[in-house]
Parts: structure tokens; sequence; C-alpha cells
């Protein structure tokens, strides 16, 4: 299961290790189309990539720290530093992709 991220606890779980967070709100069309892809993404991972949700109308600090104007944004995080964004909705193998130049 996708684990859920806070203001509170991002720093903390994304700072070792490579990172996926999909920011999202339950209001948001494209982010309920991005959710099963990164469900799929996660139960089909060897590990070596960690896989987050957050919620945005929830959680406003993170989001607001980086820049997160459009949702879904996926933000692929390597010990704790910022590597790259997707904004929108991506394919399975558009995030694959994306993750596999810095696993």
């Amino acid at each position: 299961m996708v684990r859920e991220l806070t203001d509170s606890n991002f720093e903390q779980e994304t700072n070792e290790g490579l990172a996926l967070v999909d920011f999202w709100a339950t209001w948001c069309g494209p982010c309920r189309m991005q959710s099963p892809v990164i469900d799929e993404l996660n139960e089909e991972s060897d590990g070596t990539v960690d896989y987050f949700k957050m919620d945005v109308d929830a959680n406003q600090a993170t989001p607001s720290k980086f820049g997160i104007m459009s949702i879904p944004t996926l933000l692929v995080t390597k010990d704790g530093e910022v590597v790259d964004k997707l904004i929108g909705y991506h394919s399975k193998e558009q995030i694959e992709s994306a993750l596999a130049k810095y696993k």
C-alpha cells in the first residue's frame, strides 16, 4: 500500500533513498486517474523506490515549499533532495523511465 505523507513526516520519510511522492486531492479528476498507476508501481516495486501520496488539501506547507501549483504532481526525491518533478498525469512507462535515471 502506498503510504500517506503529512507536513510533519515528509522530510523524515523521504530523506533516504529514492522516493516518488504523488501530490493529489480528492476533487481532482486526473489525480484519480494517476492513483491506480502509482498503486500498481508500488505493488510491483523491488524495494528500490518508496511510493507516497500527499493530500494537498490536508497538507499545505509541503506543497507550498516545493512550488506545487498543479495536481497531480509527482515529485522524485533522492536522499532528501528533489531530483525531478512530473506535472500532470503520467503513464506507468513514463514514471518508470523518470525513476530509472536515479536508481
